[in-house]
This record gives C-alpha cells, structure tokens and sequence, in this order.
C-alpha cells in the first residue's frame, strides 16, 4: 500500500471482479477483517453524458461535419 492508502491488485484478481482500466471499485467491509469488492455500475444515461460534452464547446457540428 503507498502513503495515499491505495493499493494495486494482480490483474487476475481484476478480470475476475470485471473490472476495467479506469473504473472505480466500491467495497463493504465484512466481519474477520475481511473486504467485498466489486466494480462500481455506471450511472446517468448517454444522452446525459452527451449532454457534458456538449457544454464544452460553443462549436456546433452539422450532419455533413458528423459524416
């Protein structure tokens, strides 16, 4: 464990959770000084994240640009 209190975990133990480079992890500690670990679930809609991206740039494309 590094000074920030994060931890790395073998890549085997990552594939199994299902999770991927990026993704947040969210945990419940359990009696015995046990933890259960799973990968946190997207929330929102894409239209909402779309909705993010739109807001960062007063360019607006036309179809033909999107093509």
């Amino acid at each position: 464990m590094i000074r920030k209190g994060q931890v790395t975990l073998r890549k085997e133990l990552l594939a199994h959770l299902g999770i991927q480079p990026g993704q947040r992890i969210d945990g419940k500690v359990l009696p015995g000084g046990r933890l259960e670990l799973h990968a946190e679930q997207a929330t929102g809609t894409i239209r909402g994240f779309i909705g993010l991206l739109a807001d960062h740039s007063s360019h607006r494309a036309s179809l033909d640009e999107l093509k």
